[in-house]
């Protein structure tokens, strides 16, 4: 088994292995920019697990940015019936592709 990780981000976990390419919510970061996530919740090295409390002291994941993007739109749409009352919001949120480095 390869080694990886428990990452979170943007309110959302992730498991992560070297190579992974993933989006993510927004980051303050350039094209080409790394950035150290230490919010780490579990690490694994293929043979042992290391579970943090919430997170593992000292570990750490380095993401290199590879774009930054929108998602798809989302359309909200509300009606009710026979009042004449039609509503529509659209929705498109900022990502970051980011590929992972190391762990």
């Amino acid at each position: 088994m390869q080694a990886y990780a428990v990452i979170e981000t943007g309110g959302k976990q992730y498991r992560v292995q070297v190579g992974d390419s993933l989006q993510i919510e927004k980051l303050a970061a350039e094209k080409g920019a790394e950035v150290k996530i230490d919010k780490v919740l579990a690490v694994s090295d293929g043979t042992n697990l290391k579970v943090g409390t919430p997170y593992v002291d000292g570990a750490a994941v380095t993401l290199e940015v590879t774009d930054n993007i929108r998602g798809p739109k989302l359309v909200s749409f509300d009606k009710k019936r026979r009042k004449g009352y039609s509503r529509t919001v659209g929705h498109r949120q900022e990502l970051t592709v980011v590929t992972v480095k190391s762990l």
